[in-house]
């Protein structure tokens, strides 16, 4: 996610195609970007704890990743948006970022899943 947005390119990274394989990145620290979209470096790393989470702060909210661990082999990533918004918007935004966020972790599986083989 440091990289690109993973989710709907031609929404979230100006049609740019985030990438389709894993990339070799040094351990994310405090203070880092967190993300990037159209090339833009956007948000704060605000907490890291390298193979088990990641939390990063963009426009106004704290996403964190969780890495839980599950039986043979396999990890689970779990991610929790947090926001302080009206109850209006904040359904609005819940909607569409249950969208992006659902395609996002199903990008991030994959290339996990290829990375094994």
């Amino acid at each position: 996610m440091r990289l690109a947005p993973y989710s709907y390119d031609w929404i979230d990274n100006l049609s740019r195609q985030s990438p389709r394989e894993l990339v070799e990145l040094s351990e994310p620290r405090v203070g880092e970007r967190f993300t990037a979209a159209g090339e833009r470096k956007l948000g704060r790393i605000v907490s890291v704890e390298p193979g088990k989470q990641l939390t990063g702060a963009i426009m106004g909210a704290f996403m964190s990743y969780v890495l839980v661990p599950q039986d043979r082999d396999t990890t689970r990533l779990l991610l929790k948006v947090v926001m302080r918004t009206s109850r209006w918007v904040a359904v609005g935004l819940s909607i569409g970022d249950l969208i992006m966020a659902r395609r996002q972790l199903l990008n991030f599986k994959l290339l996990a899943e290829q990375h094994q083989h």
